[in-house]
């Protein structure tokens, strides 16, 4: 009996785990794992015991994109069977950067093509100093079409012409540099680094980790003006009167940890 191609894990403090686990082709995928992908990722999003949305890899290899099998298939595709393959991978970039969940990356290994498409599309990317990643598609006579907004927009217009262009392969220290990925641990501690990273950000007001997503999003590329001034003002002046912003509020004031459990109530506060 083959291994599944992901394995999900959903941790009591609210982390759930997905796992690419093709180690053996470098977690290349195809579009059965893209369905699977897509619907694990809208589930655990789904899910209001799940804060964090971790996205890993078992084996060497982060990613490779695209299976090769899964090339050879659509080599012989007609126009609109390559459109219709290409709205699902789409479909699944969109469902991971549209969450509302906070999604992290964690790279231990090569992340090539769609496999850093993924990682771009997550809200961030934690890598080992061993991560090398490479947008390869121009090699093949293709282009990094489908995943260019995300990576675009995580990496910045020059950037992206440079390495969408040349194929070069690039290290954990220049994926850094360039925005792709936030921080670099070391090959041998990455689990506990990550594990480190997340318990921290757990330790923060869980509605207000939504809420901040969420105004990220509102904010970016808006102009500044009397719409977006109201629209922000009433955004914390509803989550400073709500339960979590009064606990979190007080516990600083009183010097001891805030105790979110407490808040976690339906509140018919505009912050849900």
């Amino acid at each position: 009996m083959s291994e599944p191609s992901l394995a999900i894990e959903k941790r009591n403090n609210g982390i759930a785990t997905i796992t690419l686990n093709r180690p053996q082709i470098h977690n290349a995928f195809d579009d059965k794992v893209i369905a699977e992908l897509t619907e694990a990722v809208s589930k655990l999003d789904q899910d209001d015991s799940v804060r964090i949305i971790v996205l890993a890899a078992n084996g060497k290899s982060f990613s490779a994109g695209a299976d090769l099998n899964w090339m050879k298939r659509m080599a012989g595709y007609s126009w609109e069977q390559n459109y219709q393959d290409s709205l699902q991978l789409a479909g699944l970039m969109q469902t991971i950067h549209d969450a509302s969940k906070t999604t992290v990356a964690v790279v231990q290994g090569a992340a090539f093509g769609g496999g850093v498409g993924l990682v771009a599309c997550c809200d961030i990317a934690l890598a080992s100093e061993k991560a090398l990643f490479c947008l390869s598609e121009v090699k093949l006579g293709l282009i990094p079409s489908v995943i260019s907004p995300y990576v675009v927009k995580a990496i910045g217009e020059r950037n992206a012409k440079r390495y969408f262009a040349t194929a070069e392969r690039f290290d954990a220290t220049e994926a850094k540099h360039i925005n792709l990925i936030h921080k670099i641990f070391p090959h041998d501690a990455l689990t506990e680094n990550v594990e480190d990273f997340l318990q921290k950000a757990l330790a923060n007001g869980p509605k207000a980790m939504y809420q901040a997503k969420k105004l990220v999003n509102l904010v970016h590329n808006q102009p500044i003006n009397e719409d977006l001034i109201r629209e922000t003002a009433q955004r914390i002046a509803d989550i400073r009167a709500s339960k979590e912003g009064k606990e979190g509020v007080g516990a600083f004031l009183e010097k001891r940890p805030a105790n979110w459990s407490k808040t976690n109530d339906n509140e018919s506060s505009n912050i849900e």
